[in-house]
Parts: C-alpha cells; structure tokens; sequence
C-alpha cells in the first residue's frame, strides 16, 4: 500500500522576511515522521490570499495531507481562513459553535468580544474545529487541509489534538552511522547501497567539528527495523574496507 504523505504550507510575511525564525515546520515534522505521515514538501507564502489559494490548489491533490500555520488571528492581515475556503470551494462565515468558544474564553478573562477577535470565528462551511486549548480561537480541518496557529505554542497544542484523528503509517525508523570522511569518499559505497536496498532512503550530511575534523553522517530511513539494522550492517563493513 502506498504510503500517505504531507505536505505544509508556512504563511507569514515575517517569516520571509526574516524577523521571525520558524520552528512550527521541525515540530510538525518530527510529529509527522513518528505518525508515519511523512512530510514531503513545505511552502512558505506571503500574508497575500493568493499566494495562499495557489500553494492550498497545489499540495492538496499531491499529498494525503496539507497542514497550515500562521494568518488565522484577529488582524487584517490574517487571511489564511478565507483564503483556504476560497482553494477548498467552501462558504465562509461566522459559526456558532466557535464563537461560543472565544465568547467563554473572553467571558473567563473579563474582555469585551469585538469584531476583531470575532474574525477569529470565521470557520467554513463543513470544516472540522480543531482545539485550541491555549487561547481558543480554533483552527479547523476541510478536508484533507488542517489549519492551525502560527505561535509555535499553540501550533504544538494544536497538533496534540489533531493527529491522534489522522491515520497514518508505519513510523519512519532511522540509522545514523558518523563517519570522517568527507562526502566524495563515500558517494560510491552509498550509492551501491541504496541500489541494493530499494526500500530504504540514504543519505548524507556533511559536518565540521569545533576542533577543525570534519567528515559525514550516513542516515539510514526506513519502515522494516530489521531492514535497517542489516543495512547498517553493511554501510559499517563498507566504510570500514575503504582505504
């Protein structure tokens, strides 16, 4: 059976411009890998709804999932709710059941609703609420699209209460075997290998230690465990014949 993959679409002017680092991408991913929903591609669009309609158009009929992060606040330039509706086909409007959410939460906390924070109510038509137990303006899931906050901390909230509903795969294992050699040595013996073992994915990743050594660390992914163990088994012989 094929394996269901993801894929992540990051909004934010501040990210592309530099002022803020994302983290909510590596969260996800380390999320996804151990769920079996392998993250496959990421994006990352301005505040600018089309830029938005055309990456939701793109990755969604590519990928079993597409998850969202940033533009669901009060501000003007929160456009990923309507924009995600507008690449989904779906109405878009304020619905009860989330407006009941942010009127308790901001009844709890002594503050006024207004139209601002009730922007953050705008919910399409079929989705799906996703909790938001941190300050309870809620992301949602229409169809195979999960939009969520961008403050890193109520983005991990939110995927707490999202992907144990998802289903997913086998979880994706690694090896990691360090070597110092640098990347041209080892091109050959690891292409041999991944010819060998089809099923598994190899890679490499240069690196430099403080004292000046540098040299490669040869990562290893697969579902099968035993698999694994084998073709690490003989990445440590190979490396180990090299001259």
């Amino acid at each position: 059976m094929q394996q269901t993959t993801s894929a992540m679409i990051v909004v934010g002017d501040e990210i592309l411009s530099g002022r803020t680092r994302d983290s909510n991408m590596h969260h996800l991913a380390g999320l996804l890998t151990a769920k079996g929903i392998p993250l496959r591609e990421v994006r990352v669009v301005a505040d600018a709804p089309a830029a938005i309609v055309a990456a939701v158009r793109a990755l969604s009929p590519a990928h079993g999932h597409v998850f969202t992060s940033g533009g669901i606040g009060p501000t003007h330039d929160d456009r990923t709710a309507d924009a995600v509706a507008e690449a989904m086909g779906a109405p878009i409007d304020v619905r009860e059941d989330a407006r009941a959410l942010l009127q308790a939460h901001y009844d709890r906390q002594g503050i006024a609703m207004n139209e601002a924070r009730l922007r953050m109510a705008r919910i399409p038509e079929g989705a799906v609420l996703i909790d938001n137990p941190v300050s309870a303006a809620p992301g949602f899931s229409l169809g195979n699209v999960h939009v969520m906050a961008g403050v890193p901390k109520i983005f991990a909230a939110m995927c707490e209460g999202l992907l144990p509903r998802l289903t997913g795969g086998a979880p994706i294992l690694s090896e990691s075997v360090p070597a110092e050699r640098g990347e041209g040595d080892v091109a050959a013996l690891l292409a041999g290998l991944q010819d060998a073992h089809p099923a598994l994915d190899f890679g490499s990743y240069p690196f430099q230690r403080p004292d000046g050594r540098y040299g490669t660390n040869l990562v290893i992914r697969g579902t099968d465990a035993a698999a694994l163990a084998r073709a690490r088994a003989e990445l440590e012989a190979a490396l180990a014949a090299l001259p």
